[in-house]
């Protein structure tokens, strides 16, 4: 699947973008790093799990047995970093997004600390760009018109205070979600460049 639509590009402070784009393929994104919507323990699943584990090759659950032999099963909100395995990438990082519960089990502070920590794994790595998909909108029932502004707004908070990371994309994989992510950017005031 290749992008069919021009991608939405905001500029940020600092020479910072985030870009918006799809209907797009995350596994064919040329950044530094991926965003993996994985399960907490991070084997793999259906989705975008399993479509970057399947693309990325054995290297990248062989280095997620280590992460979870070492400290166990990654905590929803959480961060890690892996190899990319065959992917264009040169790292996958994995996190765990809520299960949608009604927005009564702190939904919206653990999505939001998925963007916030991925982000932060990223600039520790000493990376400049990293590509997110639509976590816990799939099989984990986030709505995605609820996801898209704390996605987006977690991301762009993340973004001007990090180090190394220069450019967030969120590669989307239908129309549909980008629509409500491209809503989202503009109820936020994102699409407005900062001075």
């Amino acid at each position: 699947m290749t992008t069919t639509a021009n991608p939405l590009r905001i500029e940020l402070r600092g020479g910072r973008v985030l870009i918006i784009t799809g209907p797009a393929d995350i596994t064919r994104e040329n950044v530094d790093a991926i965003v993996n919507a994985a399960n907490s323990s991070l084997m793999g699943g259906g989705g975008v799990d399993g479509a970057i584990h399947a693309a990325g090759g054995p290297a990248i659950k062989e280095d997620c047995k280590k992460i979870v032999a070492e400290r166990g099963p990654l905590p929803q909100g959480q961060a890690v970093a892996t190899t990319a395995g065959r992917l264009r990438a040169r790292h996958v990082i994995h996190t765990v997004g809520p299960s949608w519960a009604g927005g009564h089990r702190n939904e919206p502070e653990k999505l939001a600390s998925c963007h916030r920590e991925a982000i932060r794994v990223a600039d520790e790595l000493q990376l400049a760009s990293i590509a997110f998909p639509a976590i816990s909108t799939g099989i984990f029932g986030y709505p995605v018109d609820r996801a898209a502004p704390v996605a987006l707004g977690a991301a762009a908070e993340a973004l001007r205070a990090a180090s190394c990371v220069r450019e967030v994309r969120f590669v989307l994989y239908d129309f549909g979600t980008r629509e409500h992510f491209e809503r989202a950017a503009r109820e936020l005031d994102l699409t407005i460049p900062e001075s």
